[in-house]
């Protein structure tokens, strides 16, 4: 991949985070025990404070400027039911929502809480894997965001 000055662009690596905290500009996010500000990245849909909420696990960029933003996040979502190959689940923002599983989603009871995310190829709605005490512990497709942003030539414009 090359920017417009034809300098070779090393992808960003995503780290994860929970929002504690949120602004239109920033938001609070604790990840490896330490708490944080990070902004969201340019392309991040506002308002901001209406679609991140506490509790949210989000995936933080280090662009290639050496600058961490927030790029993407999932939602804390409840499992309702499982349908026929799919999970319905209930959100705060987006009410009942029906998702198809990541391929290492483990079948969760209904009342229990999984990590839902929008805007990956394949389905409207995603369900990743059940929502972890830290960050770090959350297993979500954090690959299928990291192409999805390589495949997209996105990294250059998160500033």
């Amino acid at each position: 991949m090359a920017d417009s000055a034809d300098h070779t662009v090393i992808p960003a690596r995503l780290h994860r985070g929970i929002v504690v905290r949120v602004r239109e500009t920033a938001c609070e996010v604790v990840r490896n025990k330490q708490q944080c500000s990070v902004r969201f990245a340019t392309p991040f849909p506002s308002p901001r404070t209406e679609r991140v909420s506490p509790g949210h696990l989000v995936a933080i960029a280090t662009t290639p400027a050496g600058v961490e933003v927030v790029a993407w996040r999932w939602y804390d979502a409840v499992v309702l039911s499982e349908e026929a190959g799919s999970i319905r689940l209930w959100e705060p923002s987006h009410g009942e929502v029906l998702a198809r599983p990541r391929p290492a989603y483990p079948s969760s009871r209904p009342g229990t809480r999984a990590y839902l995310s929008a805007g990956l190829p394949g389905a409207d709605w995603w369900v990743a894997g059940s929502v972890a005490a830290s960050a770090e512990d959350a297993d979500v497709d954090l690959a299928e965001v990291e192409r999805f942003f390589t495949e997209r030539d996105l990294w250059n414009n998160l500033l």
